[in-house]
């Protein structure tokens, strides 16, 4: 009896450890997916981290100093951030988290851009994208000698957008600086060399008009396009290039500053 009862508390002791073992098995197994998930996700916030371009982070003002906007497209992202270092402590300087593209973008975000808040200074520029050419269907940078394609924004249309603009900037009282497009390499993909030069004329035009001061970035560049751009008829810059003409930018704008300054 004494044997037949020990030998029932062994099996139930076996059984017992099997059980626990089970069951925390299954505990492992169920948390593994949750783990699992939340390293990927972890993985996937630092990627996002390294490739979050800092010109897209939006800043924070330091009380006191004046406000400053540029506004542009990839060129203009380019040389955001060596602007903002050179006007560290001078200026807090701001872009939208965007390429601004053509003039018709601006016309449907610039209200957006230019928020709540009073600028000090507005540095703006569109052209690159307005020039370049596009397929029947929206194909991007397509053959300019095409004759089914055509620029996103030809001439005409651009300057009316532009004019449409340079009014609505004008109703921030902002120092208002007109950049105007750098140039177009020869051999560039959807776009013509010189393109740059006749867009610019239209929008001297305008700023003639308007009062507004114009940074001849296209003249600065010209000489040294190729030092300064990319090979390849490609219409970007260098890393050298964009803290070059970030350089130039944070010079223009504090030169308008100082000028803002005397004026008060």
């Amino acid at each position: 009896m004494r044997h037949h009862l020990y030998s029932l508390f062994i099996t139930s002791l076996f059984l017992a450890s099997l059980l626990v073992g089970s069951n925390a098995h299954q505990a492992e197994a169920d948390t593994a997916p949750q783990k699992r998930s939340s390293q990927n996700q972890a993985k996937t916030t630092k990627r996002s981290q390294r490739s979050k371009n800092p010109a897209m982070v939006p800043v924070e003002d330091i009380k006191g100093l004046p406000r400053v906007l540029l506004i542009g497209d990839s060129i203009s992202i380019g040389y955001t951030v060596p602007a903002r270092e050179a006007l560290r402590g001078k200026a807090n300087v701001h872009r939208p988290l965007t390429n601004c593209g053509p003039t018709t973008r601006g016309l449907e975000g610039l209200s957006q851009w230019l928020g709540d808040m009073d600028w000090d200074v507005i540095h703006f520029n569109w052209g690159l994208h307005d020039l370049k050419y596009l397929g029947p269907d929206g194909e991007n940078l397509t053959d300019p000698k095409d004759p089914k394609n055509h620029q996103q924004v030809p001439p005409t249309e651009y300057e009316k957008n532009l004019r449409q603009l340079v009014s609505q900037l004008e109703k921030t009282n902002a120092v208002l600086i007109w950049r105007n497009t750098t140039p177009v390499p020869a051999g560039s993909k959807g776009r013509v060399e010189g393109d740059a030069a006749a867009y610019n004329d239209i929008a001297k035009r305008i700023m003639a008009q308007h009062g507004i001061g114009i940074h001849d970035m296209y003249g600065s560049v010209k000489p040294e396009m190729e030092t300064l751009m990319l090979p390849n008829g490609n219409v970007h810059f260098t890393k050298e290039g964009s803290e070059k003409l970030g350089n130039e930018v944070a010079d223009v704008i504090m030169q308008a500053l100082k000028k803002k300054a005397k004026g008060n």
